[in-house]
């Protein structure tokens, strides 16, 4: 196990790229003491962390097609785009189990990122047992708009990526010299502002949560804020960073296995052609 961080952004079905660079990782036996999940990078961590490969791939391409598993329908009827009761209990209790005793012997620690939507910080929710912690993680990858808010401990969570997308600095601040990063987005990214009527359609939608709104609409700096700092450390040996060399055609939301199969493979391929670098710098 390397003494080192693992960071994973979210993305939605993007973070097939994530599933296959962590696949790679249970291939080579590669461990980090300390990780970092967000949103779809959370979901990702806890496959990754049980040690089951094809899972996080699986979970996502054999079931996105369902009806069940999201739908508009859904969102209309109970407020979660995705169907809770099937991704958060139906799929890792019955339909593909996660083997929760290899999770729960991981020796190092791990984290879901989410939002308290009264205070607008992100929250790094420690995950020590996965299916007593489910509510965490559901709450890391509970979008806005189109999820309902999780509560957890008497305090509102959504999405972890409205207030803290990349958490290198956390993972710096905890003590982690080197980190490697996983991102989705690809190489010359830069988030624009979010379009007005959307903005203004979660201060409607939030307005007992204001802060909720000055999120969204400041995330655009937010992000690209990590961005740089995500590059500086790049450049001073703080982080190694992998993530897609071009853009593909997988959105936040698709149901296409093809789709995510090319992705997926474009994350275990990209990871493995990176491998002595990131070997030599993990070492090092």
């Amino acid at each position: 196990m390397y003494n080192a961080g693992l960071v994973l952004e979210g993305g939605g079905m993007k973070g097939m790229y994530t599933a296959g660079v962590l696949d790679f990782f249970l291939d080579k036996g590669i461990e980090f003491s300390s990780v970092y999940g967000v949103s779809m990078g959370a979901c990702d961590m806890c496959s990754y962390l049980a040690k089951q490969r094809d899972r996080a791939f699986a979970v996502v391409a054999d079931y996105a097609k369902l009806h069940r598993y999201f739908s508009i329908e859904s969102l209309i009827f109970t407020g979660n785009l995705f169907n809770v009761k099937m991704v958060y209990d139906t799929i890792p209790n019955r339909l593909y189990p996660f083997d929760y005793e290899t999770y729960k012997n991981y020796s190092g620690k791990a984290y879901a990122v989410a939002t308290d939507i009264e205070t607008g910080l992100p929250e790094y929710f420690r995950i020590k047992e996965l299916k007593a912690d489910m509510e965490k993680i559901r709450a890391s990858a509970s979008l806005p708009l189109v999820s309902r808010n999780v509560k957890v401990d008497g305090k509102l969570y959504l999405d972890g990526g409205i207030s803290n997308s990349i958490p290198l600095k956390k993972s710096i601040e905890d003590g982690n010299k080197k980190n490697i990063v996983v991102m989705t987005k690809e190489v010359g990214y830069i988030r624009e502002p979010i379009g007005k009527k959307h903005l203004a359609l979660v201060r409607a939608l939030y307005r007992k949560y204001p802060k909720v709104g000055e999120l969204m609409a400041d995330r655009h700096n937010m992000y690209n804020g990590e961005l740089k700092y995500l590059d500086e450390q790049i450049k001073s040996g703080g982080a190694f960073l992998i993530q897609p060399k071009y853009k593909g055609n997988v959105g936040r939301i698709e149901r296409d296995r093809d789709k995510l199969k090319v992705l997926y493979e474009q994350g275990y391929n990209e990871a493995a052609e990176c491998y002595d670098e990131m070997k030599k710098y993990l070492e090092g």
